[in-house]
């Protein structure tokens, strides 16, 4: 990764890219905003559409796109956008990286930066601010046309008079009195979350519909999305593309051979492992688990192998049903879609033989999944446990094992 200096540039790749404004928050740390806007070669938006943020997310070619916000354990928050320079219409040379600061000035924002990256998580650039004083709005950088390719230009442009002001010299139309950032619900102190009305980040694709929690399983058994495939070999941290329907739970599916061992895990807002999907030590591996995608930013999945493997993340409906009884080998993931009733298991393996049961929650105040630990047993057997509601099965195992509905 190139850390730059203003007025600094370097070629990018004129492909798929992400870009994350990111922040230390905390009491009285203005909130941030970020916005794309992309400019014709007099350096104005053709139409207000060419200004992307928050309650604009997508433009209407597709090839930029607000995810949202997401914010670390450590109370780093992060704006992110989706940027796709193959897909930016010929007319438009420029396109601009900006943000707002809703509550103060940007010099009372510490640790502001910008980082651009590719869809696989592999830093690409980064431009820290040091120099922030008393301006709200800000031009962190720019991506623009040079010699049929790309670059990407560090800026660091800061504005007083606000989004506003900003928006106005590219020629976007401001009403006299421009509405505001919605504001967060107490007037002080500034809370140290994202106001509640842009905390759920514009999905990029199609919003998964809110269903009742007994719903949730045939909703998302009926979505679809093209499956992404990454191969690499050894640690490697996978950004998936923002095609997956923000809050469904997706197939995640790994294939290696002749590693030691093979771990997927779930990540944070910001690249760390922070939930074990899946930990295999078989030599021929191809398992499955699921993810549940983040409501405001893309899946990112770090997988720790030996050797060469392949990575899927497909859509729910490409898991197995469990409808008599089913065969498999090590981990993987089933759908049961039937009654309350009795399950069977038998496992030949010598290690452990673990079954997770996700499903709908009765009670109507809480809208996640309940958990269910159907077994956890060790070597070889042949047991019964009671299954309470349609759901998913996560297995883990070793060996080879069989599931079956009824005693």
């Amino acid at each position: 990764m190139t850390q730059m200096t203003k007025g600094g540039n370097l070629p990018v790749p004129g492909a798929a890219l992400q870009v994350a404004v990111t922040w230390r928050q905390g009491v009285h740390v203005p909130d941030v905003d970020v916005s794309a806007l992309l400019l014709d070669a007099t350096g104005r938006v053709r139409s207000d559409a060419d200004l992307v943020f928050y309650n604009q997310p997508a433009h209407p070619s597709g090839a930029v796109r607000h995810l949202g916000k997401g914010q670390g354990a450590d109370g780093t928050g992060a704006d992110w956008l989706w940027l796709d320079l193959a897909a930016v219409a010929p007319g438009t040379d420029r396109v601009v990286v900006a943000a707002s600061a809703d509550g103060g000035t940007f010099g009372q924002v510490p640790s502001l930066d910008v980082r651009v990256a590719l869809p696989d998580g592999q830093q690409v650039a980064s431009f820290p601010i040091g120099d922030a004083s008393t301006e709200t709005a800000f031009v962190f950088g720019e991506f623009y046309r040079r010699n049929g390719g790309w670059k990407f230009r560090a800026v660091g442009q800061g504005y007083a008079s606000g989004l506003a002001g900003l928006a106005t010299d590219f020629g976007i139309s401001v009403a006299e009195d421009p509405q505001p950032v919605p504001p967060a619900p107490a007037p002080v102190p500034p809370a140290p979350l994202p106001p509640a009305s842009v905390a759920p980040p514009a999905p990029v694709a199609p919003p998964v519909p809110v269903f009742p929690p007994a719903d949730r399983l045939a909703a998302e058994l009926a979505l679809s999305f093209p499956p992404f495939t990454h191969r690499a070999a050894g640690k490697e941290r996978v950004t998936c593309p923002p095609n997956l329907p923000p809050g469904a739970r997706v197939v995640v599916e790994i294939e290696c051979r002749d590693s030691l061992s093979v771990n997927i895990d779930s990540c944070d807002a910001y690249g760390r492992a922070d939930q074990d999907l899946l930990s295999t030590y078989e030599d021929e591996v191809h398992a499955r688990t699921f993810a549940t995608v983040p409501q405001d930013r893309p899946l990112s999945l770090v997988v720790r192998a030996d050797t060469p493997w392949t990575l899927r993340v497909l859509p729910l409906a490409h898991a197995r049903r469990l409808e008599r009884s089913l065969d498999g080998r090590g981990p993987d993931l089933l759908v049961y879609e039937g009654p309350p009733g009795v399950l069977s298991f038998a496992h030949q393996g010598r290690s452990n033989f673990v079954v997770w049961h996700y499903f709908a929650s009765d009670d109507p105040e809480w809208q996640g999944d309940e958990e269910d630990l159907l077994v956890n047993e060790v070597g070889h057997l042949d047991v019964l446990a009671p299954v309470r509601a349609p759901g998913l099965l996560r297995i883990e195992a070793d060996g080879p094992w069989r599931l079956g509905v009824g005693g």
